[in-house]
């Protein structure tokens, strides 16, 4: 669904958040956007105890109105901003009063923090038995790695993802998308969250909900870890099915440099792009028809099908298929997407 159509589905639920940067904020406004009220509590900026995404690419124009940056108002739009400095008596006092009324608490410090600030779950749980609390974090509470410090790169290192993100030659690509931080922590808080609020309301008791971004981007690495328990093999980077040793399977460069997204697993898509391009020949040889991903032969289908698109620029490519059903699409700018019909449509 989308944000909009989501909106108060949590209507009535209240959220306390203490987190920072990316993750618990992205996190939080989710289930802000769900109708939840969140209260966002940092401390005094002079400390340290600040969100540092509010000083984060922040412009001449941000700085002339006493504005935080545009990441800190985008990742907490439609919560309630508190200051309370949580290192001191006082400050803990609030959060227990705010505790002991709300749903759940999200925090995204090393383990043990919450702890030592007295805000830990036997307190909190003590407090209020239906408090549902969530800590996020690089490797989760009860780990051998649990206080070191990390970020996007070293979850999805440790996760076996970074090596499999991979060209042919083996050269790793480091995404400008945080595997870790945003599917591993973001959304696996957010369902993990919305699980145990759900089992509270059902009678149940409430959870600590353990968010380890290490292993939530592991436990969600299925098929690579699927290829290696039925081969006894890593995939090859760049070799395997959806990594680039299928033709029908990956991004092709234009005559402009600009780039095809080619997503044509299933046969029927194959041969649609086959007759798109007018070329028969290719049609049979497909990964369902026996070509193994990897081999001498789907390498070499590739380099022709790598040929073939090298002819033409983008946008010619873009309009032959937008008319063919091949799964084959343009592969799109940040800054084109608000004028392309399928993000149009959703706004």
């Amino acid at each position: 669904m989308s944000a909009a159509g989501d909106a108060g589905l949590l209507a009535g639920i209240t959220v306390l958040d203490l987190t920072r940067l990316l993750p618990g904020p992205l996190a939080t406004r989710h289930l802000a956007e769900m109708g939840a009220t969140v209260l966002k509590i940092e401390g005094p900026a002079a400390d340290g105890q600040d969100d540092g995404t509010r000083h984060m690419f922040v412009t001449r124009a941000d700085r002339e109105a006493g504005r935080p940056s545009l990441a800190f108002r985008a990742l907490n739009e439609g919560k309630q901003l508190r200051e309370i400095d949580l290192r001191g008596e006082a400050g803990r006092a609030q959060v227990l009063e705010l505790a002991r009324r709300a749903d759940l608490l999200v925090e995204g410090f090393r383990p043990g923090v919450l702890d030592k600030l007295g805000l830990g779950w036997r307190t909190l749980h003590a407090l209020n038995p239906k408090l549902v609390l969530c800590s996020i974090s690089g490797y989760g509470q009860r780990n051998a790695w649990s206080h070191r410090a990390g970020h996007d790169i070293n979850y999805i290192a440790m996760a076996g993802v970074l090596e499999q993100n991979a060209t042919v030659d083996g050269e790793l690509a480091v995404p400008n998308f945080q595997i870790g931080d945003l599917m591993g922590g973001a959304q696996a808080a957010v369902s993990g969250m919305l699980a145990a609020l759900l089992a509270v309301q059902r009678g149940g008791a409430a959870r600590w909900v353990d968010i380890s971004m290490t292993h939530e981007v592991h436990r969600h690495h299925a098929l690579a870890r699927i290829s290696l328990a039925a081969t006894g093999r890593t995939p090859a980077p760049g070799r395997d099915l959806l990594s680039g040793g299928a033709p029908c399977y990956g991004a092709y460069r234009c005559a402009d440099g600009r780039w095809m997204a080619v997503g044509a697993l299933e046969m029927k898509f194959w041969r649609a792009l086959c007759e798109a391009v007018q070329r028969p020949g290719w049609s049979e040889q497909h990964w369902t028809r026996g070509l193994a991903p990897g081999s001498a032969e789907a390498m070499a289908l590739r380099a022709e099908v790598a040929a073939l698109f090298a002819t033409r620029p983008m946008a010619q490519w873009a309009e032959l298929f937008d008319r063919v059903d091949a799964c084959v699409t343009p592969v799109l700018r940040l800054d084109e997407l608000e004028r392309h019909p399928v993000h149009a449509a959703r706004a």
